[in-house]
């Protein structure tokens, strides 16, 4: 103590703390170290937290993590079976919340539909008859329009209508309207038929027919005055030899 008291204060400390250190190193050890763990390399010990080979056994039942897989829809990330030129048919809307298919391209009711496809313009028998694809857009009907003039409006369901007789080639086209505005026109150039042709036809006909009827009358005729002849000159001939 005599010693200790002849150093200055700050070194006294500083042994005071180098001392103490010490004294508490072994009680750190032993209570850090766990005599039920296996010790590791290099003096360090095995962490429970680590995966075991119990973790890997492949007989061992998944049942901490669900399989997302099981919850998708059968048909994710394919396309919907639908034909856009079909009438009468479940829209891809529909498809794609039953089944999560896609719609390729499918446009929102907040933007302007996409061009539908016109397929074909033609004479049936009593009109012209306008047939036509739908677009991957939402669309609320069509118009078809008649050398620049609307002629026909249509459902969204519908593919296909008549507009009445077409006299003289002119364009046909076709829109796609919705909420918002319209799409742009989608055009074919239709060229009418002859359609006096039937009715010359039964004309020239209905003339050949009367024409054959009044040969055969005629025919006829002078068959029946040939008999009344003969007979007259038969008659004659008797009268004479009496």
């Amino acid at each position: 103590m005599a010693a200790s008291r002849g150093l200055p204060v700050p070194l006294a400390i500083v042994c005071l703390v180098l001392i103490s250190g010490y004294s508490f190193l072994p009680a750190m050890g032993v209570a850090a170290m766990d005599p039920t763990r296996s010790p590791g390399p290099q003096g360090f010990t095995t962490d429970d937290s680590l995966p075991s080979a119990e973790d890997y056994d492949p007989d061992r039942e998944a049942t901490d993590a669900p399989i997302l897989a099981n919850t998708l829809p059968p048909l994710w990330g394919t396309l919907c079976n639908y034909d856009p030129c079909l009438e009468s048919q479940v829209s891809c809307g529909v498809l794609k919340a039953k089944t999560g298919c896609s719609c390729p391209g499918f446009t929102t009711q907040r933007e302007p539909p996409e061009i539908p496809n016109l397929k074909s313009v033609s004479w049936n028998g009593s009109e012209v008859v306008v047939h036509w694809c739908e677009p991957y857009s939402y669309v609320t009907g069509y118009i078809v329009r008649v050398a620049g003039k609307e002629r026909q409006r249509f459902g969204k369901d519908r593919r296909a209508g008549g507009v009445g007789d077409i006299e003289e080639v002119s364009n046909v086209c076709v829109v796609a309207v919705n909420d918002v505005a319209e799409s742009e026109e989608s055009c074919m150039m239709y060229r009418p038929r002859d359609h006096s042709l039937p009715l010359k036809a039964g004309l020239i006909g209905g003339a050949l027919g009367l024409l054959l009827l009044i040969l055969l009358a005629v025919l006829l005729w002078r068959r029946k005055r040939q008999r009344k002849q003969q007979a007259s000159i038969s008659m004659r001939e008797t009268a004479g030899t009496q």
